[in-house]
């Protein structure tokens, strides 16, 4: 089978990690796949919403949100303000990042703190929530590098890196990382979220008006490992980049290096 963009089977688009988009937030990063780009904020602020008060829950909290801008489809796209609702497909997607996150961040390590994430679509050439995964990933360790060399956090609440990406069945084939074209035309389609250490977090999938066999959901889920593992290296790539060379690969290594610069 030949790609629409001449790719191989197994290969993922273009990936851009910007960090610095959004001066204004803890930290943040421009996340491209492909012609995809996502703009990922962090935000720490102090405090927790009610609920946990009210329950008496220790720790902190994260919250996400994300938002498909008006220009970043084809034809023009309305705003959630302007309907009076957020669409379903916004909540279930910013649910996701939500969850995705809380599954590998300690929040009593964040003490009595409230993690914003925030995920603006610029441009939308399929696998926005992935990409608006892998961004936040990096964009709150960024923040939390950023809190550690403040002495605002004693400890690193991540606990490890994630990133997700996107798998299908195009034309008989099993295939990663869909652009928008292949999204059309794929009869199976998933999104996987796992760690830099290969544990699943969430596996979205489903047949469109089709079935999948056991070898093809095996096909896709080894290229999502292949897919995620190469995503997990280019975060920890820009991590290096952007507060210098680390003493070695794990997350809390990095936090010193703000200090540096």
């Amino acid at each position: 089978m030949t790609r629409s963009d001449g790719r191989a089977a197994d290969q993922l688009r273009p990936v851009l990690l910007q960090s610095g988009i959004a001066p204004h937030a803890t930290a943040s990063v421009l996340c491209g796949f492909g012609h995809t780009r996502v703009i990922c904020a962090a935000t720490i602020q102090q405090g927790v919403p009610g609920w946990m008060k009210a329950q008496g829950v220790a720790g902190g909290w994260l919250t996400a949100e994300y938002s498909m801008l008006p220009y970043s489809t084809h034809d023009r796209k309305s705003r959630d303000i302007s309907r009076g609702k957020m669409d379903g497909r916004s909540t279930e997607i910013q649910r996701l990042i939500g969850r995705s996150l809380r599954a590998v961040i300690d929040l009593k390590a964040l003490g009595s703190r409230t993690l914003w994430v925030d995920c603006d679509v610029l441009q939308a050439d399929g696998g926005t929530r992935t990409a608006a995964i892998t961004g936040a990933c990096l964009a709150v360790e960024l923040a939390f590098a950023r809190l550690l060399a403040e002495g605002v956090l004693k400890q690193n609440p991540l606990r490890r890196r994630l990133a997700a990406v996107s798998c299908g069945v195009v034309a008989g084939t099993p295939v990663l990382d869909l652009c928008y074209e292949e999204d059309k035309l794929a009869s199976v389609d998933f999104n996987v979220v796992m760690t830099e250490s290969g544990d699943f977090v969430e596996v979205q999938g489903n047949g469109e008006e089709a079935t999948f066999s056991g070898d093809e959901l095996t096909a896709m889920l080894g290229l999502a490992r292949k897919g995620v593992g190469e995503l997990c290296g280019l975060q920890l790539a820009t991590m290096r980049e952007v507060v210098g060379e680390p003493a070695d690969d794990q997350v809390g290594s990095l936090a010193s290096h703000f200090n540096q610069r």
